[in-house]
């Protein structure tokens, strides 16, 4: 290897969505880039992710008839965000998001479809949309993507799939949900289902992908079409700079030793955040001791190294957000091989039939909410000395048709959840409650003010299924007056242990609106970028919408590609 093998104009540190983003944008624009990944694999969390990006006011709003100006979901933000609104960095990504779409769409093997019915959390707040605020990766099969996009790949997260094989938001799910009710929906699984067992029999893993692994596996043969150059097994040990403290290289550890390469125009910090390093956990998580106390959903290898480097150079985390974590509620399944697995609870909680309780039988939250809205209420609504757990509660015939956490439906049966533990059953509402160790007397309360309400359609409680998010969260077939909202009525009756967990930080290195690091002065750090959750959340640490973690990753990361690759030869 000659010195000049290890000179580019970019090196960008870690291979998610912001990571691959960025590479794309400025291998496109000109720029020779280098990808370092210190996993086996690429993807990161965005590959277990659900794929969906937040980015208002593209293409496909406008092909439905949307036209939003950028005042309205700006108006949404600048609510729900508050003190944490940032106007730099918000208005950089509402323009920037269309601009962004527009780009992979027509110039790279990343397609989208949209999210005609997704709509932003909180309905009831200024400026909230209906739908049409965000896109997802379009199915690909991996055959089409080439050998080299399948070496490369993160395999879908076991848990969010049914026996390895992705399930999509939208007509997808739908025909998995109704698959016992509907001849088509029924003709809709057998197809999928088959050809799943297909690809495993003969290629040894799911062809079809959806989702996150859609969207790193499409970034991933658009990355390697743009001659972009990945490493995987590659761990980045420190940042090179000059006498100017401009950031000039890497230092880098991989299969043939340890080495340096050269970045002419800058290094790009998307390493995944700290999900995993137990240290900052203990110092930012609230009520996070130990690791039992929070289960993340992310991979093992995020432990922090992006922010570690920056800091290295006078980078500092941003510790002022509302949470340094993006929450989601989850529960702990125990294999027979003694391993265990996180499942992240975004589909159940708003379906008709299903409470959130706490150990004293009352509900305490929304359920229908987000999953950080219902993990920040159990976080602040169990007494302290307590442990943060809730239940959810279901009765027979919601376990029939739709799932509570890893128990699937009929004919999925229920005997090996049960059998370990993890699915609770009780003949009645207090038996149950005995068994789970909430209070009796209460739970039993609990169900039937909620079920007189759900008769009705509505509760009395907490609002549920008043606005557009709640509605599409529940069930259309549903018979009862709310899709949201059904009685718990018919036993046996069952549940599920969930305590916190996440999909990844939001606590990340403090940048401007152009993603340049900022030191101790909030003057740019000449040559460091970070994007993705390497870099301070651009939603404070608030949770508005679904996709906000994604959708920021690709922007910021396409435009700092861009804007590096507008810089190739004249360091930045």
């Amino acid at each position: 290897m000659t010195p000049t093998d290890n000179i580019y104009d970019v090196v960008v540190i870690g291979s998610g969505a912001g990571g691959l983003s960025t590479a794309i944008a400025a291998a496109r624009g000109g720029a020779s880039v280098l990808v370092v990944e210190k996993a086996d694999v690429c993807g990161g969390a965005t590959a277990w992710s659900g794929g969906w990006m937040w980015t208002p006011r593209t293409r496909f709003a406008h092909a439905a008839g949307l036209h939003e100006d950028r005042e309205t979901p700006r108006t949404y933000l600048e609510h729900r965000l508050g003190e944490n609104f940032d106007a730099a960095k918000v208005d950089a990504l509402l323009d920037g998001a269309p601009e962004m779409v527009e780009f992979f769409e027509k110039n790279t093997a990343l397609q989208f479809v949209p999210g005609t019915h997704v709509a932003d959390i909180h309905g009831d707040t200024p400026g909230a949309g209906t739908g049409n605020r965000s896109v997802a990766p379009k199915p690909v099969d991996l055959r089409t993507l080439g050998p080299d996009v399948a070496v490369l790949l993160r395999r879908q997260l076991y848990e969010t799939s049914f026996l390895g094989m992705g399930i999509m938001a939208g007509p997808d799910l739908q025909g998995f949900l109704h698959g016992t009710r509907s001849v088509s929906a029924f003709a809709h699984c057998a197809r999928r289902v088959t050809r799943h067992m297909f690809d495993l029999a003969t290629k040894r893993r799911g062809q079809h992908l959806v989702n996150g692994t859609a969207l790193v596996g499409r970034l991933l043969r658009s990355a390697l079409d743009s001659d972009v150059d990945i490493r995987v097994r590659t761990a980045a040990t420190a940042l090179i700079t000059d006498e100017s403290g401009r950031v000039v290289g890497v230092r880098l550890t991989g299969p043939d030793g340890a080495y340096s390469v050269h970045a002419r125009s800058g290094v790009v910090l998307a390493t995944g955040g700290f999900t995993h390093d137990l240290d900052r956990r203990r110092e930012l998580f609230p009520r996070s001791p130990s690791v039992t106390e929070h289960r993340t959903l992310t991979p093992e290898t995020t432990t922090g190294e992006g922010i570690s480097l920056g800091e290295s150079v006078g980078g500092r985390l941003d510790t002022s957000l509302a949470s340094p974590v993006a929450y989601c509620p989850v529960s702990i399944i125990k294999y027979r091989n003694g391993k265990e697995g996180v499942f992240p609870h975004i589909l159940d909680r708003g379906k008709p039939g299903v409470i959130g309780v706490l150990a004293d039988g009352r509900r305490f939250v929304n359920e229908a909410l987000g999953y950080h809205d219902y993990t920040l209420a159990m976080m602040d609504t169990v007494p302290d000395g307590e442990e943060v757990c809730s239940w959810l509660i279901a009765d027979q015939q919601y376990i029939r048709y739709l799932p509570l956490g890893m128990a699937k439906p009929f004919p999925i049966p229920t005997l090996p959840y049960l059998r370990s533990g993890y699915l609770q059953r009780g003949k009645t509402v207090r038996e149950l409650a005995e068994k789970i160790g909430v209070d009796p007397d209460g739970l039993d309360k609990t169900v039937a003010a909620f079920n007189e309400g759900a008769r009705d359609g509505v509760d009395l409680e907490f609002d549920r299924g008043t606005t557009a998010f709640n509605r599409a969260s529940g069930d259309a077939s549903n018979p009862w007056p709310n899709p949201s909202l059904a009685p718990l009525e018919k036993g046996p009756f069952y549940a599920v242990k969930v305590i916190p967990g996440s999909f990844g930080t939001f606590a990340g290195l403090i940048t401007d609106a152009s993603s340049r690091v900022l030191d101790a002065g909030d003057e740019p750090i000449a040559g460091l970028s970070a994007v993705g959750v390497d870099q301070a959340s651009v939603m404070g640490g608030h949770y508005p919408s679904g996709g906000i973690n994604l959708g920021p990753a690709m922007t910021f990361g396409y435009l700092t590609g861009r804007r590096l690759a507008t810089q190739t030869g004249t360091p930045s």
